[in-house]
Parts: C-alpha cells; sequence; structure tokens
C-alpha cells in the first residue's frame, strides 16, 4: 500500500492505494465518483477522461500513485452550486446524449479542447475528440453540444467585457 496525496474536485484527498490500482478505479471504487466510466479497459473509448492538472487523461491509462500531488477534475466537479456547467447544459440542450454512457468522457475531452482553442471550429472539435468514441449518437449532437457551449462560454466572457466597459464609460 502506499500513501497517496490528491485533489479531487477541489477537495484534498488522503488515502492508501494498492500500487496497481488504476485511477479510474480509485475514483470509481475508492471514492465512489462513479461518474467517470469504465468503457473498454483499453483506453480505446474515452468513457474514463478525466482532467489531471488541467490534461484530458484516461484515467484507465494511469495508476493512482502516479497522481500523487495532483489536481484531477472529473465529471462531478465540473457543475458548481448545483448549476451546470455550460458544457453538460449543452449536451442536455442539444441532444449530445443518447444513453449517456461515453457523455461524461466527451464532457472531460471537452472541456479540455475549449480550455486550450475557446472557439474551434467543427474540424477542430472532431479532432479534440476523437480519442472518445459514442456508439449511439453519431457525433453530429455531439459536436454541435461543444459548439454551443463554445458560444454560451464566449457570450459570458463577452457580456462581462461589455459590463466592465459600459462601466468604464458611467
Amino acid at each position: 500500500m502506499t500513501a497517496l496525496s490528491v485533489t479531487v474536485n477541489g477537495a484534498e484527498i488522503r488515502a492508501e492505494v494498492e500500487d496497481r490500482t488504476l485511477l479510474v478505479h480509485f475514483l470509481r471504487d475508492h471514492l465512489k465518483l462513479t461518474g467517470t466510466h469504465v468503457g473498454c479497459d483499453t483506453s480505446q473509448c474515452g468513457a474514463c477522461t478525466i482532467l489531471v492538472d488541467g490534461q484530458a487523461v484516461k484515467s484507465c491509462t494511469m495508476f493512482a500513485v502516479q497522481a500523487e500531488g495532483k489536481s484531477l477534475t472529473t465529471i462531478e466537479g465540473m457543475a458548481k452550486d448545483g448549476d451546470l456547467h455550460p458544457l453538460q447544459q449543452a449536451f442536455w440542450d442539444e441532444h449530445g446524449l443518447q444513453c449517456g454512457y461515453c457523455t461524461p468522457g466527451f464532457i472531460m475531452a471537452a472541456s479540455y479542447l475549449l480550455s486550450q482553442n475557446p472557439n474551434p471550429t467543427e474540424d477542430e472539435i472532431r479532432k479534440g475528440l476523437e480519442g472518445n468514441l459514442c456508439r449511439c449518437t453519431g457525433y453530429v449532437n455531439i459536436v454541435k453540444s461543444v459548439q454551443s457551449a463554445a458560444k454560451a462560454m464566449n457570450g459570458s466572457k463577452a457580456k462581462a467585457g461589455e459590463h466592465s466597459a459600459a462601466a468604464r464609460r458611467s
């Protein structure tokens, strides 16, 4: 057993884990954060995607002990104060999910994509999400969801900027 100290969705976590425990199993089994899904156990599907220090990582490819000292964000950490994150809301509004199994991984991968490129083209979205698989939707509404979230996220920044400019004029 190895002592592990990580930050998960803003909370400091200390735990003892076996060295061979995969990060996805640590999240699901030890921390009971079951929004991170195990889809394939071979890193092909992306259902287990989370953010590790802001980078999209397939948590089935990493041992929990490799996360020592790192900050992890799972799908459970996206909503704030009961309000869905713009990506979560967009997936709902644009019907970017059907069975929902792959959705957390897509949202986390899209979160990373939008942190790197706040206004991606359709091709850039498709490239940014290519490590995630969906067996239900055909991807059209997933792409629309990311486009919608990008607009909403950029719109809220623009509105904040407009408000600041208006305040300076008065």
